[in-house]
């Protein structure tokens, strides 16, 4: 394994004990998925135990820390320079429809600037995750965006409607986090999406920005309504002339 920080350990730490809930719950709905109710309540349980264990032991190891997380909101602590920011489970409609593709996503904001970023799958069981100027890695694999720079030859992923004008290929994956996973790791040339909010991509900035791609400037104190527009370098400018005014 490559030579990581402690607070990056502890994230993953979180990440893979929480997973475990995460893993058995999602057994269990298939069973709820043909009963009358429905499995929302219980996915809404999923999300608040899985959020609470990723705050325990986050909590354990740093006591001081603040926290920002989707269930939670905002837990302002002594430490105000050093915050969490955590996605319990990013794609909770797929979880809740039985399709495996959700993650847990952890970060930390360091004075104004996201230091790490993890996104972890536990069902494919892939870990995507990145330090500030130590890259960005796949399951212990170094990372890189794609190299096309043809805009035909690319696949890129939004989850907004397009209007027509915007002829692009592009797939809807159902979780921000893992297309910006995607984005870092080459398999989708780009994304682009509004109305996100900081937990669905803090880690994914700091993944696109180490596995050497580029990101749109993002204000970290805005919690609601933000755009990302993520791609390699190569591709940058040929899709913001694709989405003009997006």
């Amino acid at each position: 394994m490559n030579s990581i920080s402690p607070n990056l350990n502890i994230m993953i730490k979180a990440s893979e004990k929480a997973s475990k809930i995460l893993i058995r719950d999602f057994g269990e709905i298939e069973k709820l998925q043909v009963s009358k109710k429905g499995p929302t309540d219980f996915v809404t349980n999923s999300d608040l135990r899985v959020e609470k264990t990723i705050i325990n032991e986050l909590k354990k190891a740093k006591p001081n820390y603040s926290i920002i997380s989707e269930e939670n909101g905002i837990d302002i602590n002594k430490d105000k320079d050093n915050t969490w920011i955590i996605d319990p489970i990013d794609g909770t409609v797929n979880f809740l429809h039985g399709i495996p593709h959700f993650a847990i996503s952890i970060a930390l904001k360091s004075n104004n600037e996201i230091v790490s970023g993890l996104i972890f799958d536990p069902i494919k069981d892939e870990m995507f995750y990145a330090e500030k100027n130590s890259g960005a890695f796949y399951n212990n694999q170094r990372i890189r965006v794609s190299k096309k720079n043809e805009i035909n030859d690319c696949l890129f992923v939004t989850e907004n409607k397009i209007n027509n004008e915007i002829d692009l290929p592009y797939r809807k994956s159902g979780c921000a986090a893992l297309n910006m996973a995607y984005v870092a790791s080459g398999r989708y040339d780009g994304y682009f999406q509004y109305n996100l909010s900081l937990w669905d991509i803090a880690a994914g900035i700091v993944l696109i920005k180490e596995a050497g791609g580029v990101i749109n400037n993002i204000d970290l104190n805005n919690i609601k309504n933000i755009k990302v527009i993520a791609s390699s370098s190569d591709i940058s400018a040929k899709l913001n002339e694709k989405l003009g005014n997006f």
